[in-house]
């Protein structure tokens, strides 16, 4: 079967080899080296001022980032599951927040942000995803963060980067607190989250707030290469082990492949007559908006052999979304496409004709 959710992604056998190696104690030497190795790629990867690691999901760090960066009101873009999220958590912590809700197929507009700052001064952190993948989503994030900080430069901007590190090249000049899954592009277990922050983001923090979310314990023991609370060693061992693998090649050669797989799978979909959901489509994902997803999706499974996601919500039996984060083989993405045309053939769509792996192959080999 092959897993092309989007997260949990497959887990390279080198990498789950180097996590199947002998348990050791995570206040050792032994590990503290593997952490320092670890946190060093890091920050290659962040280009951030500061990396923290947490034993937890992507939700833990992005609880951690509103708690820790929100002194007044946060203002909270809600395009889907994971903008919802955070107001959610706003609201669980007595957090005043401002929320800018659009369509799950709408990116956040600038002069919404602007006007949305100009009205409230107690406004002193913005969190929004950097890639929604409830549709797919990507939101001009860099342009937002930058207008924000005109507006007012103390301004924390809280991106999700959850599907989008390790898939594009993000700006962080003007992001203060930029947040990873383990279980997306870096193509580990779930259970490690990471979060890249600011030198402004650290002034905020403080001597931080709550007790195991608490950025400023963390930032202060991992800058000691070893942890507040117990590691996730295992996952901290896979996560050096990948991002030495992907660093052979470099950052910007899994970029570049990540963009042109993306492409050419929106390209091969859209020439047997299928639509791409959002408007601005993320790299992360391709998401398709179809009268048949459900009846494509459990084609593509029983009798295909490949495991996409569907949608959530309202969009429940409306879209499916096909991974694109990690590293993929060329040939897995063509049997993809090709599925896909097979399973609107057996639908009596559309005549088989291998135009999906036609398209595909020339957009990705430029052919």
């Amino acid at each position: 079967m092959l897993l092309f959710t989007p997260g949990p992604t497959p887990v390279p056998e080198n990498v789950r080899k180097a996590m199947a190696d002998v348990t050791i104690h995570h206040r050792t030497p032994e590990f503290e080296a593997i952490f320092e190795r670890a946190r060093a790629l890091l920050f290659r990867l962040f280009k951030t001022d500061e990396v923290v690691m947490l034993s937890s999901s992507g939700t833990g760090a992005m609880e951690a980032a509103v708690t820790n960066l929100t002194a007044t009101k946060i203002l909270t873009v809600n395009a889907g599951k994971f903008g919802e999220r955070f107001g959610k958590i706003a609201v669980a912590h007595g957090i005043a927040n401002v929320e800018l809700k659009y369509a799950w197929d709408t990116p956040a507009k600038v002069e919404d942000i602007e006007a949305a700052l100009q009205a409230d001064s107690d406004i002193d952190a913005i969190a929004i995803q950097i890639s929604e993948s409830a549709g797919g989503l990507r939101h001009p994030v860099e342009k937002i963060a930058a207008a924000a900080k005109v507006i007012r430069p103390g301004i924390m901007i809280i991106a999700d980067g959850i599907t989008a590190v390790g898939v594009e090249p993000i700006d962080v000049t003007n992001i203060d607190c930029l947040i990873a899954g383990s279980q997306k592009a870096l193509m580990l277990p779930p259970g490690l989250a990471i979060l890249g922050l600011s030198t402004a983001a650290i002034a905020k923090i403080g001597s931080g707030k709550g007790y195991y979310l608490n950025l400023a314990s963390e930032i202060k023991q991992q800058r000691k290469n070893t942890t507040a609370y117990t590691a996730a060693t295992t996952l901290i061992i896979g996560l050096e082990a990948i991002l030495n693998e992907i660093d052979e090649s470099g950052f910007d050669a899994l970029y570049t492949v990540t963009e042109k797989r993306a492409k050419a799978t929106r390209e091969a979909l859209k020439a047997i007559g299928l639509h791409i959901y959002p408007n601005t489509p993320a790299a992360s994902m391709t998401t398709i908006d179809d009268a048949n997803a459900s009846e494509i999706r459990t084609m593509l499974k029983t009798e295909f052999g490949v495991n996409v996601a569907g949608g959530q919500d309202h969009l429940k039996g409306k879209i499916f979304r096909i991974n694109q984060m990690g590293l993929i083989e060329p040939y897995e993405s063509a049997w993809v496409v090709n599925s896909v045309e097979l399973a609107l053939h057996r639908l009596g769509r559309r005549d088989y004709d291998a135009t999906a792996t036609k398209i595909f192959n020339e957009v990705f080999f430029g052919l």
